[in-house]
């Protein structure tokens, strides 16, 4: 009997624990409210599919020669994406037309060249100090045997997104919706070698990561992998509950209100062996204990081949991906409260 009793108090308890759990949920949950959720979704259209087509043949053309890191083709690229800011009146946070982030040849190894980071931003109206961070790597893997790697899934897809995005906040200021807190749109160079544009920028950063609320980082999502042929309207969310609980409700808010996508998580288990989680930008910010999400659209047969070209990008898919990171930015940077980061 008094085994009895122990054991049934012992599930009494576990029951008012998991009852105390699932009501701090349900708060976090009824806590997260799009306020003028008609308005960002108007803002959310101006991400547009041929805008994204352009961007991403521009990117990935042979004019850019892969954009390795170091090389000719990757300095053209980062010029493209810095006159891109400038002609959108997107500023840098470093100065006047001043939008690289210089990284000195001796960071890096096997005798690659100095590159940059390209950085633009919209100040906060509210918090100003506190910044979103939102990257995509602009290198890929250059020429080899004289064949270009276009990559334009890994990553002229993410980094056209980055750019969409970018312009959408802007006309959102300008329509007198600018962002509570800063936003800080992020182009990194030397993720294929090794994540170097993001290890140099979480070293030097640019912005204080004591007041980084979150990085969302998009590397690879125009394409459709094997698993989800017969339903492509999805993507991989990798790491939104590692840091934050809060920003994986927020992120799943976001796309039932916008979106409507499937968020799938396979890739975020602790048991994939690829171990994707560690595997590109977000993973350094996440290291300082910064909330990340990763968007990914998976593996597929042209991955880091030379037939990875831009017309087998999904572009009104490319738009929906784009969307969602915008509208989870958009709550993020103008919620009232930053983000907790309560599993440090």
């Amino acid at each position: 009997m008094k085994v009895f009793i122990f054991a049934s108090a012992l599930s009494l308890v576990g029951s008012c624990a998991t009852k105390r759990y699932s009501e701090k949920i349900q708060d976090i949950k009824d806590n997260i409210v799009f306020e003028n959720s008609q308005q960002i979704k108007e803002i959310s259209k101006t991400i547009d599919s041929n805008e994204l087509k352009k961007l991403v043949y521009d990117l990935s053309s042979s004019e850019f020669q892969g954009r390795k890191t170091g090389e000719l083709g990757y300095h053209k690229a980062s010029n493209y994406i810095k006159d891109y800011y400038i002609n959108e009146a997107i500023s840098s946070p470093l100065g006047e037309n001043n939008y690289y982030q210089q990284i000195p040849e001796s960071f890096f190894s096997d005798d690659i060249k100095s590159s940059q980071n390209v950085i633009s931003y919209i100040k906060g109206t509210e918090y100003p100090d506190e910044v979103i961070i939102i990257s995509a790597h602009l290198d890929h893997e250059g020429v080899k045997e004289d064949q270009v790697y276009y990559g334009a899934d890994d990553n002229a897809s993410g980094t056209a997104a980055l750019m969409e995005i970018a312009q959408a906040f802007k006309i959102a200021q300008k329509k007198g919706f600018g962002p509570k807190r800063s936003i800080a749109f992020l182009h990194l160079t030397g993720e294929e070698i090794g994540l170097k544009g993001s290890t140099y920028y979480t070293d030097h950063p640019v912005f204080s990561l004591k007041n980084t609320v979150a990085n969302l980082n998009m590397d690879m999502i125009g394409r459709v992998d094997e698993k989800h042929i017969e339903n492509p309207e999805y993507i991989y969310v990798i790491g939104d509950d590692r840091l934050s609980t809060e920003l994986h409700y927020i992120s799943e808010i976001a796309n039932d209100t916008f979106t409507n996508l499937e968020l799938d998580y396979e890739l975020n288990k602790e048991s994939d062996i690829n171990r994707y989680y560690y595997r590109s930008d977000h993973y350094n910010f996440a290291l300082k204990g910064i909330p990340v999400i990763f968007y990914f659209n998976g593996e597929h047969e042209d991955y880091h081949k030379p037939t990875d070209t831009p017309d087998k990008i999904n572009y009104p898919l490319l738009q929906k991906r784009t969307q969602l990171i915008f509208t989870t930015a958009w709550y993020l940077a103008n919620s009232k409260n930053r983000i907790v980061a309560d599993k440090k």
